[in-house]
């Protein structure tokens, strides 16, 4: 039995890097890496992920539960399934990221930062999943989960975000995100860097980045918090009935521009505080750069990662507006 968190946190390489327990196959296949194979025919390949963002704890802590009822036989694997601690050197510091956001530079985006610490890891991680999925019968389903916890808090507090695609959306998953008690769907607009949108694009996978409440230190998650999305992993994994949901329906809303800041006088006109889903009514100035206004509200719209201290060149916010059935 490999201790999945423990090894990343003590920096440890197990002695035992594969095997066979109960009816699967794994393989320990790089720092924070762990893959299962059923022994039965299987039909779905599922990437979860977490700690792409070093500090976002809880979903670190749901990944290392599963492996560990996995290999005890608490729950029987009917999936191909591969764990992913994403940043280990950033979860063993408690950071975000140590020298560039990692979760900005997938899709080959990893290559104009050459030696870094990050990019090296991102080109590890691509490699892995394509070997991964490449691994698998053509007919297989492939999904990724990429779980985080926000930086700041949120009027909706639980939500998912879409890569953007051209062909539908899972039915699968969407069913899974609405059992998971998600507050709201957020449909990106335009290709990206991240983790789902390499998955996505690059084997049409059914992908999603999950964000989970607020980012905490280790031992100060309450992860009974965490219920539902656990609960609806563990039916994925298992080929299990979803749960009944229990909330109103999920709010929908799509991506309508990013802000990027290109300017070191570059402000958001709302406090540093303000919420993820914070509105802004017609005509109103969202932001500022160079004393003059910037981005202006063009009908009621809300915004989603506001950071004005992101590095010139990259997004400090997502305008969205709300898609009503």
């Amino acid at each position: 039995m490999i201790d999945f968190l423990g090894d990343v946190l003590a920096q440890r390489i197990p002695t035992v890097s594969q095997g066979e327990q109960h009816d699967f196959r794994w393989e320990w296949l790089a720092e924070g890496v762990l893959s299962f194979t059923p022994k039965q025919a299987y039909e779905k390949a599922i990437v979860l992920s977490a700690g792409v963002h070093g500090n976002e704890t809880a979903p670190i802590e749901l990944l290392a539960q599963l492996s560990q009822d996995i290999f005890a036989g608490v729950l029987q694997l009917k999936v191909k399934l591969i764990l992913i601690l994403g940043n280990p050197v950033a979860i063993r510091s408690g950071q975000r990221y140590v020298e560039n956001d990692m979760n900005r530079m997938f899709c080959g985006a990893h290559q104009q930062f050459s030696e870094t610490f990050e990019a090296k890891r991102v080109a590890e991680l691509e490699q892995l999943v394509a070997d991964f999925f490449q691994s698998c019968p053509a007919q297989v389903k492939r999904y990724h989960y990429d779980l985080h916890t926000a930086i700041r808090l949120s009027l909706l507090p639980t939500f998912a975000l879409f890569p953007y695609q051209t062909h539908g959306y899972d039915a699968v998953m969407l069913a899974c995100l609405s059992a998971a008690e998600l507050d709201a769907l957020v449909y990106h607009n335009a290709a990206g860097r991240t983790f789902t949108h390499y998955t996505s694009s690059r084997f049409q996978a059914a992908s999603s980045t999950l964000e989970l409440g607020h980012a905490k230190p280790f031992g100060q998650n309450d992860l009974s918090a965490f219920s539902a999305i656990n609960q609806v992993l563990r039916s994925v994994v298992t080929e299990q009935a979803l749960p009944a949901r229990q909330k109103s329906a999920i709010k929908n809303f799509r991506v309508v521009d990013s802000i990027i800041k290109t300017e070191d006088d570059f402000q958001l006109n709302l406090a540093d505080s303000a919420p993820n889903f914070s509105m802004f009514q017609s005509d109103a100035v969202i932001a500022l750069q160079q004393g003059k206004p910037y981005v202006i509200a063009p009908e009621q719209v809300w915004i989603l990662f506001p950071n004005t201290q992101v590095k010139k060149g990259l997004r400090a916010g997502l305008i969205l507006t709300e898609l009503r059935s």
